[in-house]
């Protein structure tokens, strides 16, 4: 990148910190009102959705910019979030509030400056950060090379195995005779949540597209931050303390299966004891 390209980063990133800023604002508005937070959980799809568009309006003032991996980046981060939020929306559909929201508000309504410091601001700057290599990509210069290939195809894989995983998981609880069990077979029997797993696929294959030219490959911190939210905070760590209470047997079933990454089901510690037992 020239000095102008820098410039127009700058001019870029600032764009989109300011749609999030926007979005945040109008959703923050609406669940306080509605009394429904968990409506940022569908805007996160939106919001990234709304970045990329932002970066491609943005990176249409650059002459030198390759229209090929523009287009390819924006089209990548759009569908996920579409797809994403669509899913989050339909099944909320008609829920009350998401559990975790009271419980972070201890079961109250929060007043809006707590609100905006817990949730909005946090899920906003989080936005911004792991979008980086939208922002960054969408002004590079050169065309797709054998890196941004591999990054389109971990992109493909990230959001089929979401989609499927997701899918799956739908169908099994609207059947009746699955209430109050615990989903382990087909995409769900290699790791207990395809579903992340997908959604980290998605952004390293982002990083990927961006990375190939410089200063991309910067960006890696995004797609890190992500999967460490995936994998420790707001994803598979706080959904599994929510499960091991609701759930009999998901015991069991952490036991046996991959907790991130699919891998082929291990024998639970159960299973190992009946077979010691058989024999002696």
């Amino acid at each position: 990148m020239d000095d102008d390209s820098y410039r127009h980063l700058i001019a870029t990133s600032a764009a989109s910190l300011l749609a999030i800023a926007l979005v945040m604002a109008i959703t923050c508005s609406l669940a306080m009102r509605w009394r429904k937070h968990s409506i940022v959980d569908v805007v996160w799809g939106l919001g990234f959705a709304v970045v990329a568009i932002v970066c491609f309006v943005s990176s249409s003032f650059v002459t030198d910019a390759d229209d090929t991996r523009r287009t390819v980046i924006v089209a990548m981060t759009v569908l996920w979030g579409l797809r994403l939020a669509t899913h989050i929306s339909i099944r909320n559909r008609g829920s009350e509030d998401d559990p975790r929201y009271r419980a972070l508000f201890r079961g109250g309504e929060p007043r809006l400056g707590k609100a905006i410091t817990t949730v909005y601001l946090p899920q906003g700057v989080i936005m911004w950060f792991v979008s980086l290599p939208v922002q960054v990509a969408v002004l590079h210069q050169r065309g797709l090379g054998v890196i941004g290939v591999i990054g389109i195809a971990v992109w493909a894989i990230g959001l089929t195995f979401e989609t499927v995983g997701d899918l799956q998981l739908t169908r099994f609880r609207a059947d009746p005779a699955n209430k109050g069990q615990v989903m382990d077979h087909v995409r769900w029997r290699y790791t207990r949540h395809p579903n992340y797993f997908g959604d980290a696929c998605v952004w390293w294959g982002i990083f990927l597209v961006a990375a190939e030219h410089w200063p991309g490959v910067l960006t890696i911190l995004s797609p890190a931050v992500m999967t460490y939210l995936l994998v420790a905070k707001t994803g598979k760590a706080l959904l599994e303390r929510s499960m091991q209470e609701s759930k009999p047997g998901y015991a069991e079933y952490v036991d046996r299966m991959s907790g991130f990454v699919p891998l082929p089901p291990r024998r639970s510690s159960a299973d190992e004891r009946q077979s010691e037992r058989w024999s002696a």
